[in-house]
């Protein structure tokens, strides 16, 4: 086949290769000239993504893959069109259509008959149909369903573990007609393989949904979940502080049996999906009060830990704080939705002087997000952990001179210093807030 995939970032680029790595010719689309460049030289554009450098480099010199900004260079010859490009949300939690709109646009207007355009971009239910469809007729002057097929298939995969999760999980889709969704089964069925899942009694490989709305709301419903999940494990840790409890024996022995799956608490939920995605859901199910109450809980963490440490330093003005993570997860040079913004912008509303860490940002990167650069071995007041680099399960004292306190917002990262300086965790209660005192 020959294939379009509109959008080579992170998720755009991996299921290219995949693509190619199958037999097929690929062409990417992407906007970014600097990125189809580094792609047709056999590079990578951005680092992280488990061998993905071998892969790129291979394709592109067997020419099963290359890169354009150009939409005629690469839709009208293609059988299928693949599009991973973003959609965003604004400060209100709506969805923001700009770069789709624009990308959907210029493919209806390469688009030709017996095309199979499929969207993995995670979408609200009712998108595929209601705003796709109708685009796409428009600036093409055909119909779907005759002249070509439109089906959503959304993405499952994490940056970092790409094609090891494409293998992992089963491909959801719908169609808006059930030619629409067989020609989708048979791409899918002729660009992946999946690992086998004796758990699942369907079986691992592609899922007919049965339509595009119940495979949007699947991706939307898996990811919600996980966000509803947390804010629970969230609340749970304040009553815990407050109450003396220890939340992660908690959760521990909750989960002990098979019917409870909490998740665990922390200083931020952050990266593209899980903060994102169910502001999605409620753009089309304002009604969802748990989602909203979940979400909410959430968003109010980073000012909840910071108000723990306010609580045990006293006054902030004038105190140096180092916050130890500008990426929103361990392991990943990401900042989408971190917490270290409303951890700063909280500290900074207190008073205090605030410098941010992280082992996989450069100062000039850091201050290119408007963050001052710390640099471990310097003296600070305080510090605040906010995210899980496995480098700061090693810290010690020597790292962070001068701290009367670390607060600890990545409990599952174990920090020790031997009592000095105290690490306060969130979600575990100290002695005086006992209910027995």
């Amino acid at each position: 086949m020959k294939i379009a995939v509109i959008g080579l970032g992170k998720i755009g680029l991996p299921l290219a290769a995949q693509f190619a790595d199958r037999g097929h010719e690929v062409t990417g689309v992407d906007i970014n000239a600097a990125t189809v460049e580094t792609i047709n030289a056999g590079d990578v554009p951005f680092p992280g993504e488990d061998h993905l450098d071998e892969y790129v480099e291979r394709l592109v010199k067997s020419g099963h893959l290359r890169a354009t900004t150009d939409y005629a260079d690469a839709v009208p010859s293609a059988d299928a069109v693949v599009v991973v490009v973003p959609l965003f949300v604004d400060g209100d939690g709506r969805p923001d259509f700009g770069w789709m709109d624009t990308s959907s646009h210029d493919i209806g207007k390469h688009l030709t008959t017996d095309t199979l355009v499929i969207y993995e971009t995670t979408l609200p239910v009712g998108t595929t149909r209601d705003r796709w469809k109708p685009m796409l007729e428009a600036d093409s002057g055909l119909r779907e369903g005759h002249d070509f097929h439109l089906v959503f298939s959304p993405e499952r995969v994490l940056t970092g573990r790409v094609f090891a999760d494409l293998r992992k999980y089963p491909k959801l889709l719908g169609g808006l007609s059930a030619a629409g969704a067989a020609a989708a089964c048979d791409f899918y069925e002729q660009v992946l393989t999946f690992d086998e899942r004796p758990d699942l009694e369907r079986g691992n490989g592609v899922w007919d949904l049965g339509s595009a709305e119940a495979a949007e709301m699947a991706k939307l419903a898996e990811t919600t979940y996980r966000d509803v999940n947390i804010g629970l494990a969230n609340q749970f840790a304040v009553f815990a502080e407050k109450t003396g409890i220890d939340v992660h024996q908690v959760i521990e022995a909750s989960n002990s049996q098979p019917y409870s799956h909490i998740h665990q608490p922390g200083i931020a939920v952050g990266g593209h999906c899980i903060p994102v995605y169910p502001r999605l859901y409620l753009s089309g199910d304002a009604d969802a009060t748990v989602v909203s109450a979940a979400r909410a809980a959430n968003a109010a963490m980073p000012a909840h830990v910071v108000g723990r440490l306010a609580e045990r330093l006293g006054d902030l003005t004038g105190v140096r704080v180092a916050v130890l993570g500008a990426a929103y997860r361990g392991g990943v040079k990401e900042t989408a939705f971190s917490g270290v913004f409303d951890t700063v912008r909280s500290l900074q509303e207190h008073g205090a002087v605030v410098t941010v860490h992280d082992p996989m940002y450069s100062d000039e990167e850091l201050a290119g997000l408007g963050l001052t650069p710390h640099h471990l071995g310097s003296d600070v007041d305080a510090v605040v952990v906010q995210s899980d680099h496995a480098e700061y399960a090693e810290l010690t004292g020597a790292d962070i001179p001068g701290s009367r306190l670390v607060v600890n917002g990545r409990p599952g990262l174990r920090i020790d210093l031997g009592g000095t300086p105290e690490v306060l965790v969130v979600g575990v209660g100290t002695p005086e807030s006992s209910v027995g005192n």
